[in-house]
Order: structure tokens, then sequence, then C-alpha cells
């Protein structure tokens, strides 16, 4: 994978350490959105840049040093300062943990946010311990063990145009809208995912823990 890959933690349902430190050794500059923060420092990782309003960490001694950059904007919430920081540092792939769990409200803004910024960079993937998500392409492949759980979401609120291979249940140019039709729960059949469509937003869901539970 080539361009500058960045990890951001956000102040979500707190990634474990292990899967933490797995991404962290796959990265070039770790990024912790504000409260991200303390679960970096648990895990005794020390972020290259600490982002956000600051309403969530607060530096101590122990930590030593930590270069934070403070932005009291509120119309933005501390991921959206962190994606906006790994623009301006030139990132071209961006994983985002912490960015789901806890409250639903800020799990769907974070959401919102991956829509805001997914054609900001080469790739901007969501990770938890269960899944990981993104918006895709036009067109997309992907490799993955048979019986995996996929789910596609409108977050346009409409796609159309929408073929796949692979799944169980195929889709043929077929339409996919909030409120209507979503293609939540659906699994693999082959090693090989190809997903199309033709307007709109899709939001790809692979159910792939890297840890057992």
């Amino acid at each position: 994978m080539k361009g500058l890959r960045i990890l951001i933690v956000a102040n979500g349902a707190e990634p474990s350490a292990s899967l933490l430190h797995l991404h962290a050794r796959q990265t070039d500059i770790l990024i912790a959105a504000d409260g991200g923060a303390s679960c970096c420092l648990n895990a005794g990782l020390k972020p290259d840049v600490i982002v956000g309003d600051m309403d969530s960490f607060t530096p101590e001694p122990k930590f030593g040093e930590l270069t934070i950059i403070t932005d009291s904007d509120q119309e933005t919430n501390d991921l959206e300062k962190a994606l906006k920081h790994a623009k301006l540092i030139g990132g071209n792939h961006v994983t985002v943990l912490g960015a789901t769990g806890m409250r639903l409200d800020q799990t769907l803004k974070n959401i919102s946010v991956m829509l805001q910024f997914h054609l900001t960079f080469d790739t901007l993937v969501f990770r938890d311990e269960l899944c990981w998500m993104r918006i895709i392409p036009k067109e997309f492949s992907f490799e993955v063990s048979p019986g995996t759980t996929i789910s596609l979401f409108p977050i346009s609120g409409k796609v159309e145009g929408i073929t796949t291979t692979g799944l169980k249940y195929p889709l043929h140019n077929e339409l996919l809208e909030n409120g209507v039709r979503d293609g939540s729960s659906n699994s693999s059949v082959s090693n090989h995912v190809t997903l199309s469509h033709r307007t709109g937003s899709l939001l790809l869901m692979v159910h792939e823990p890297l840890f057992d539970a």
C-alpha cells in the first residue's frame, strides 16, 4: 500500500490493546482524537499528535511531552478535526478505531463524517472488534472467507444499479433505499466478492473479527 498511512483513535468504544497495537504497527502516523489519547497511552502507545477541543483528555506529567493541537470549533466533532489534520499532513490511507459503540448518536455522527471525508483519501476505513466498514467506490472487490456476514447500506439514502457477485443473496442492477430496502446480513459464498453500483454512496460492513471474543 503506497502513500502515508494514518491511524486515528477516536473516543468511542475503546478498542482492545491487541487491535490497537496491530494497526499501530501498520501505520506511519498515530493521531488521537481528544479522548482517544487516553486509550493510546493506556495501551503504551504515544500519539504523534492529539487533536480536538480537549474536553475529554487532560495531559498529566506522567505522560511526558505530548504534541497537542487544540481546536475549539464546536461545529465539528473531534473525529472531523483529526481527519482534517490527516488531510493537512498528506495522509493517503486512514484507519479509524474507536469511532463506533458507546452513544448511538455519536456513532451515527461519525458515519456521517465518513461520508463527508471518504473522497478525501485513497482509503478511509473504520474498524472495531467485530467488523470493518467503508464507503466503497463504484467498482469494488475484496477477498474474504466464505460464510462472512456482509451488509450494504445506502448511506446517501438511495443507491441504484447495485450488482454483486460472491454473495448468498446476489443483487442484479438493483436498488437499496433507507426505509424501503437495505442489504443487511447477507453472507459471502466465495473467497472473492465484487460490488458495483451506478449512483449514490454505498456503505459496506464486513463482519470479520480479527480476534476471538
